[in-house]
């Protein structure tokens, strides 16, 4: 089943335009049954006679609306409504087919669409109980791919769960699971790696250093740490360098 841009407000048009025009307390009978083309395929023209509107294959057979089936306008509101809830499901889904999302950000993006609230929140409930969406298994893969490859600290990951919805709850366990010596790593990484490209003396390095640690979200003493570190390689390094030219000389 497909779902294009074109066809997500296809049940507000039924409300709107469509079924608002149905007539009231009359037993309408399916005469037609049309497939969708082109950007429609996967819907289908359900007509009674002067009316029509159109829902999710899904919806279709779910509800028995074939040739000769009759309906009354309350029963196909409901329709209407439960091929609303069906689309919000399949653009959630196609949305998360994308990259792994949080509930926030695919409640969000439901949003854009101008979906009711209700069926929001239905359809944030259907995918947490088919476990599609998992806040705190987010969280841990997030947080540790940020800082074992992404090389940034836990202040950095933190802010970025936070703007995506996450608790603090959630958050405080992730990065509780990275190890300070798995930040350490990271940090002196692309500590070095900066410390590298600075051109000048060790002053020059470190003050340069320093503060795009800090950028990249490692706190104060993780900081001064790998700074420190890199100092002391940097003296190790120059006093071997004098040792070897007493030598030579």
């Amino acid at each position: 089943m497909q779902l294009d841009d074109e066809d997500e407000y296809t049940s507000e048009a039924n409300k709107q335009q469509g079924i608002s025009l149905f007539p009231d307390h009359e037993e309408l009978m399916i005469t037609r049954v049309e497939q969708g083309q082109g950007r429609k395929h996967g819907r289908y023209i359900i007509h009674f006679g002067p009316y029509s509107l159109s829902v999710l294959e899904d919806v279709m057979i779910k509800y028995n609306m074939f040739k000769g089936t009759s309906f009354d306008k309350k029963e196909l509101e409901d329709i209407v409504l439960a091929d609303e809830k069906q689309q919000a499901y399949v653009l959630a889904l196609r949305y998360l087919g994308r990259k792994p999302r949080t509930r926030q950000e695919i409640a969000q993006r439901l949003a854009q669409k101008e979906l009711d609230q209700s069926v929001i929140d239905e359809v944030m409930v259907r995918l947490h109980r088919e476990q599609l969406v998992d806040d705190d298994l987010y969280a841990r893969q997030w947080a540790r791919q940020r800082i074992t490859s992404q090389r940034k600290g836990k202040m950095w990951v933190r802010q970025e769960l936070r703007q995506k919805g996450i608790s603090k709850a959630s958050i405080g366990e992730a990065l509780g699971e990275i190890t300070d010596n798995e930040e350490w790593e990271s940090a002196l990484t692309v500590g070095r790696k900066k410390w590298n490209q600075v051109r000048g003396d060790i002053m020059e390095k470190k003050r340069k250093t320093y503060p795009f640690l800090m950028r990249r979200g490692y706190s104060g003493d993780m900081t001064r740490r790998v700074v420190n570190h890199l100092t002391a390689t940097e003296h190790d390094a120059a006093s071997d360098d004098e040792e070897l030219l007493q030598w030579e000389e």
